[in-house]
């Protein structure tokens, strides 16, 4: 006989509800709670609040509400407070019954602004240094790398600074202020191209336009990922248009002062592989696992069937070079600005020269460029293209690109906020919620132990995250 669904009387009072009992054993927020202890955010914030006025909502709450928008990826505070009733586990992890008060939605914008930037920075050290504990950080390995996360602002916001209509414009006096306000003497400002410094977004005027298919405005962020079980150690957020490169040792820094470990190698792909960075690298004592980007103008060259400039051979005793036709270059000039120094023929002896079409168009003649440091800098080229170099740089395209795939879940891809230091602060969360997620998989052990990142993959590759 079919049953039918007849509907029944509503029921007013339910006497043996229990929130604790509804949510399973191994739900992810539960896991998370285990391994967080989130009242240490008192003490973080504790001079953010005055003792007078209305009565805040507990600071454990605000952060758990923020990491909940970024776990699983809610679009707005607003509709995180709207679907915060329905989701049971949710109450739970907030420590909330059925008929608590849920807070407006405009708590977690003003706890971004009241907190600022450190706090969450401090929150993201602390997740850290728990990983670190629970034996996931060796921190003698890091890979570096960048990504470009989409700016919260139309193309159509973007303005030309110098044209008329928008100096005429009756907002024109406000615009500039805020626009000076907001850019600041961060030096990072050094970086931006010609087309930002004439160009800008009235409503992010912190993003930058970069050209990735189609010009769009962006900020970039850098990571330094430890080798052992793939923990965020540095993470940096940026404008869009700062050459990645400029930023190795910032990352370098970081991940010393968060980690207390000091990094023995470096890994990066070739938009790391700069004479600054290298050299950086040889005065740290760090091996630098880059790929020489200064190859990629041996290859120009060598396409078009030129002599590079290796095949100049360089006597030390009269510094000096020989070309390939047994001609000496001798010192010409110290170019301070780029830290070269130039040898070149002289008499014009290129002039006659029958290997001259092989060499150089130039009507001068052939010029080499030696940096003041050449013997450290080819030393540490050296060593980049060793074996283990090699292994660590093919390992780093994997290892990297899956750090940021797992930020895709978090919605590392568009930035939810306007404005540098907001961007800062989501980024913050997502590489904290990343280590959250680490913790969780392997550090609920006594004792720290190594962790395969390949294993880990493998064993993993279907299940990155811990919903």
């Amino acid at each position: 006989m079919m049953g039918v669904d007849a509907p029944g009387p509503e029921r007013l009072f339910y006497t043996g509800f229990c929130l604790e009992k509804r949510i399973r054993e191994n739900h992810p927020l539960r896991q998370v709670a285990r391994v967080i202890d989130f009242s240490f955010i008192y003490d973080e914030v504790a001079d953010k609040y005055g003792h007078n006025g209305h009565v805040s909502v507990p600071p454990p709450i605000v952060l758990k509400l923020m990491l909940l928008l970024v776990l699983y990826n809610v679009r707005s505070e607003r509709e995180l407070m709207d679907a915060l009733p329905e989701r049971l586990d949710w109450l739970w992890f907030l420590g909330f019954d059925l008929d608590t008060r849920i807070p407006d939605h405009s708590v977690l914008s003003k706890a971004r602004k009241r907190w600022g930037v450190d706090v969450f920075r401090r929150v993201f050290e602390r997740v850290l240094w728990q990983c670190a504990q629970a034996g996931l950080v060796d921190g003698d390995k890091i890979f570096v790398d960048s990504t470009y996360v989409r700016a919260n602002a139309s193309n159509s916001t973007i303005i030309d600074r110098e044209s008329l209509k928008y100096s005429v414009s009756k907002h024109f006096a406000g615009l500039e202020k805020r626009l000076e306000v907001e850019k600041g003497d961060d030096a990072l400002q050094k970086d931006a191209r010609v087309v930002n410094r004439r160009y800008v977004s009235t409503t992010d005027p912190d993003a930058a336009i970069v050209r990735q298919g189609k010009a769009k405005l962006y900020y970039k962020t850098h990571r330094a990922v430890d080798a052992r079980a793939e923990i965020i150690t540095a993470t940096e957020v940026t404008r869009g248009d700062v050459n990645e490169a400029h930023r190795l040792s910032a990352l370098l820094d970081m991940h010393q002062l968060n980690t207390e470990r000091r990094a023995e190698v470096v890994v990066a792909d070739s938009k790391y592989g700069t004479i600054e960075n290298f050299l950086e690298c040889s005065d740290r004592g760090v091996a630098a696992h880059i790929p020489d980007l200064g190859k990629v103008s041996e290859k120009r060259q060598q396409r078009r069937g030129r002599f590079t400039d290796k095949e100049f051979t360089y006597d030390a005793a009269t510094d000096s070079y020989r070309c390939p036709a047994g001609e000496s270059l001798t010192y010409k000039a110290f170019r301070e600005k780029r830290q070269s120094i130039d040898y070149a023929i002289k008499n014009g002896a290129c002039t006659e020269c029958k290997l001259k079409q092989q060499c150089t168009e130039n009507a001068d003649g052939r010029t080499i460029k030696r940096h003041p440091r050449q013997v450290e800098l080819d030393r540490m080229r050296a060593r980049s293209g060793s074996a283990p170099a090699k292994a660590n740089i093919h390992l780093r395209q994997h290892l990297m690109e899956r750090s940021f795939a797992q930020g895709q879940r978090y919605g590392i891809a568009r930035s939810r906020w306007r404005g540098l230091w907001r961007v800062q602060i989501q980024e913050y969360l997502i590489a904290t919620m990343q280590n959250i997620d680490k913790l969780v998989r392997y550090g609920r052990y006594d004792k720290p132990r190594s962790i395969n990142s390949m294993t880990i993959v493998e064993q993993n590759c279907c299940n990155e995250c811990v919903h």
